[in-house]
């Protein structure tokens, strides 16, 4: 399955759930143009949050880079919430958590990003 994503709301917060395979391609670049317009539009708490994600590649890992990156430049904080199985490995392989704010679930990361 191709990833898919969608938006939603926690107080204001901004949740963008991601599931299916975060892999190079048109469906990641779409999942990246949403993001990134959503930051533009002055989204400054955001939660990606992946626990129906079943793969991720280079590709993924730099869209989510760039995109934290992106919120940086704009003052705002972002934050990856769950993380599983072979999503999780790599994220551990790649050092992500040197990279990004990594919680268990969405409600961790709101909470977090409520200080």
């Amino acid at each position: 399955m191709i990833a898919e994503s969608g938006t939603r709301k926690k107080g204001d917060v901004d949740i963008v759930d991601i599931s299916g395979r975060l892999t190079f391609g048109n469906a990641l670049a779409e999942i990246e143009n949403s993001i990134l317009k959503l930051i533009d539009e002055g989204s400054r708490r955001l939660v990606i949050n992946v626990p129906g994600l079943t793969s991720i590649d280079s590709a993924g890992i730099g869209m989510l880079m760039g995109c934290r990156g992106k919120m940086g430049e704009k003052q705002g904080k972002l934050r990856i919430a769950g993380a599983k199985g072979g999503v999780a490995r790599t994220f551990e392989v790649m050092h992500m958590d040197t990279f990004a704010a990594l919680d268990t679930d969405v409600d961790a990361a709101c909470r977090a990003l409520a200080d």
